[in-house]
């Protein structure tokens, strides 16, 4: 299995969309831009992972749980 970042993308915005949380104001948890959470969940930006760290914790949980979500979404794909 390989690091997609799209997909990444893709579960940041289920997580936000899941805790009933504008970009706007989850961008501000997360201490991002809102462009950038925006390009980052339609899979145009590869975050970095002090990115996903913030991303993470702005979710309260853990970075590896961030992977490990991906990761149950990759293998819906195969």
């Amino acid at each position: 299995m390989q690091y997609d970042h799209r997909i990444m993308g893709h579960v940041i915005r289920q997580q936000r969309e899941k805790r009933q949380l504008t970009q706007e104001v989850f961008s501000g948890f997360a201490a991002l831009t809102r462009s950038h959470l925006a390009m980052i969940e339609r899979g145009q930006k590869n975050p970095n992972v002090a990115t996903l760290w913030k991303i993470a914790e702005a979710f309260e949980i853990p970075l590896s749980e961030l992977f490990r979500l991906m990761e149950e979404e990759m293998k819906k794909d195969v």
